[in-house]
């Protein structure tokens, strides 16, 4: 087993589910905001189980041949070039799909056959089946409240994988992961936990997205590094969230009060 694990504060029993989710062969989805720690749980369990990791982050151009793979020119030949999928397959790696919902349609079509019981994929530009190696697992993730209504997952879709919650940690786990992650002291590591609750029970504000504890890490990290604690909350937590200039100013004055 890896000794060297990414840091990363267990809520409830995901490790567990994720650990007989591999042993079973099933399909993993995590579901939540973004910077609720998705990525760096997928990153932590791949190295407990001692495997390689493979992440896409999927948009709105990727396509199932990014996915795939395509025929490329190299030198006076014409050859082919496994994806990122194609190669974790055949080498038994974690595949993960961060922001899977955001893929164009084709990603979703070609991941069925992955799935459920067959665990292959079907290559058409080489018309073969390649079926997947014994550890093979593949893990996706999605943002369910994320502009309502828009790029959501099928039922169908999501009825192909075990999921699990993720939501932002109770304030005192939360403060605990910024001492671990930046070394910052844990009274400012409360202090930036507690303005994150209060930014995000503000409902009436309308912001897209709120803090996430990545946007924290930031602030802390710039904090203990030695820039102005205002100003570290400013450009790390108040600046990327919105870009109205009546809302930052409110939201600085909120801060600026509480740190």
């Amino acid at each position: 087993m890896n000794t060297q694990l990414p840091y990363y504060h267990q809520i409830g029993k995901e490790v567990e589910v994720f650990e007989h989710a591999y042993k079973n062969k099933i399909p993993f989805l995590l579901k939540g905001p973004t910077g609720t720690g998705k990525s760096r749980f997928v990153e932590f369990m791949a190295s407990k189980l001692n495997k390689k990791l493979i992440t896409i982050s999927c948009h709105e151009e990727t396509s199932s041949t990014d996915l795939v793979g395509r025929y490329i020119i190299k030198g006076a030949e014409t050859i082919w070039s496994d994806g990122p999928l194609t190669t974790a397959i055949k080498q038994g790696a974690i595949i993960y799909l961060d922001e899977i919902a955001e893929a164009r349609p084709d990603v979703i079509v070609a991941i069925h056959s992955l799935t459920d019981h067959r665990r292959e994929l079907f290559i058409d530009k080489l018309g073969i089946t390649v079926k997947a190696h014994e550890d093979f697992m593949l893990v996706a993730s999605f943002n369910p409240g994320y502009q309502k209504g828009f790029k959501e997952l099928k039922p169908s879709t999501r009825q192909r994988f075990i999921a699990t919650s993720f939501a932002y940690p109770e304030e005192k786990i939360e403060a605990e992961i910024l001492v671990n992650e930046t070394g910052i002291d844990s009274s400012m590591a409360k202090k930036l936990v507690n303005i994150a609750t209060k930014i995000r029970n503000l409902t009436e504000l309308g912001l897209a997205e709120t803090v996430s504890t990545r946007l924290l890490v930031d602030a802390a990290k710039l904090i203990h590094s030695g820039l102005p604690k205002r100003l570290s909350v400013e450009v790390a937590v108040v600046e990327p969230l919105t870009d109205d200039l009546e809302v930052i100013e409110a939201l600085k004055d909120l801060c600026n009060l509480m740190i």
